[in-house]
């Protein structure tokens, strides 16, 4: 179960209604041996490993449940951390790619001019950083590699179906 996106996902068509697709995955978590925490909001699930259980990466899928027009349902199914953690991630990312763009800009306009072209130096070091912060992703991913298997089993068994993730 490895992935070379930072959130692996997946996307299923099934032959149910949401409310009916909602059930049989709230009834498979309670009913069969599992330990999950599940939230559920109207056409959204999201499965968390127990806290007991829980490390900073542990993973935590969100399905999303859309209806189609004609009675099918479309699962949206995203697996990532907990939101703290992506939260982190995702800014420490934006940080990152806004100083590559700006300093990249002021090092070639630095080139250009005949000066000493710091700004690419700057540029170097936040290409750098992007790569540690997607470097750090994989090796999240690999550490919770068990438990992702663990829910994506829960949610297969819960729907009867197979899925592949991308």
């Amino acid at each position: 179960m490895s992935s070379f996106l930072v959130r692996p996902r997946f996307s299923q068509t099934l032959e149910l209604d949401p409310d009916s697709v909602r059930e049989r995955i709230l009834a498979h978590v309670a009913e069969s041996g599992t330990r999950f925490e599940v939230k559920t909001f109207p056409d959204f699930i999201c499965v968390r490993i127990p806290l007991e259980e829980r490390k900073f990466w542990s993973p935590r899928l969100n399905l999303s449940l859309e209806p189609s027009t004609d009675g099918r349902t479309v699962v949206h199914g995203i697996y990532g951390p907990n939101a703290s953690f992506w939260s982190f991630y995702l800014y420490a990312g934006l940080i990152t790619g806004s100083l590559a763009l700006f300093s990249s800009i002021l090092g070639f306009c630095q080139r250009k001019l005949g000066m000493t072209p710091w700004g690419l130096w700057v540029f170097g070091v936040s290409l750098a950083a992007g790569l540690a912060l997607y470097l750090m992703a994989q090796i999240g991913q690999k550490f919770a590699a068990q438990q992702t298997f663990r829910l994506h089993q829960a949610y297969e068994a819960a729907l009867g179906t197979s899925v592949a993730i991308h």
